[in-house]
């Protein structure tokens, strides 16, 4: 049987990223479940900000398609997202945007999100943890029919969340990371 693939998606391309590093310990806590981890950067998915018109224009940009197909090349998803003025950052809105008119072949628009599972996370300096922002992505990815796993991760005080080595350093966060990732794999084999 063919081993499961988690996708990891951080939502800020900013050096040093709080959310960049919870992603990586992310990461980590996937491959101490056995599954095929792919992190990417939606750095390397250029797209422009969505207009119905220039998609009437010249189609879905090809970043948008290919992102699409990464989506759909594994069982489940994990967005890590840094929260801006209570909501989530354009790069990753624009993005689910875009990905959301992608048609191929045999497909509805939107298709990838009704059959892929998404965990959601964010991490703050702030005491709230960007709950208001994952708050506003699960109601994004919900609209779009997603399966969007009860279990979240907003960690608080993510400026003195990591040790030296970007793991995470304090019991409580490890463990609802932790229970979050074997959410997501419970779920992702579930429907695989």
């Amino acid at each position: 049987m063919a081993a499961l693939k988690i996708l990891v998606i951080p939502g800020s391309l900013r050096t040093g990223s709080l959310n960049a590093r919870l992603a990586a310990a992310a990461v980590d806590g996937l491959a101490r479940l056995d599954v095929d981890v792919t992190k990417i950067s939606l750095g390397d998915f250029p797209l422009p900000i969505y207009d119905g018109d220039l998609e009437s224009a010249s189609g879905v940009p090809k970043p948008a398609v290919q992102l699409k197909r990464m989506i759909s090349a594994h069982h489940g998803v994990l967005i890590v997202t840094p929260e801006y003025n209570a909501s989530l950052p354009p790069l990753l809105k624009n993005a689910i945007d875009w990905v959301s008119r992608v048609q191929d072949s045999g497909e509805t628009p939107g298709q990838v999100y009704r059959e892929t599972p998404f965990a959601i996370a964010a991490a703050s300096s702030g005491k709230l943890g960007g709950t208001r922002c994952l708050q506003a992505l699960r109601l994004v990815l919900s609209s779009c029919r997603a399966l969007v796993i009860p279990n979240q991760l907003a960690l608080s005080h993510a400026d003195d969340a990591y040790d030296d080595s970007d793991r995470l350093k304090h019991s409580g966060d490890i463990d609802a990371l932790q229970a979050m990732l074997r959410q997501l794999v419970d779920v992702a084999q579930q429907m695989k």
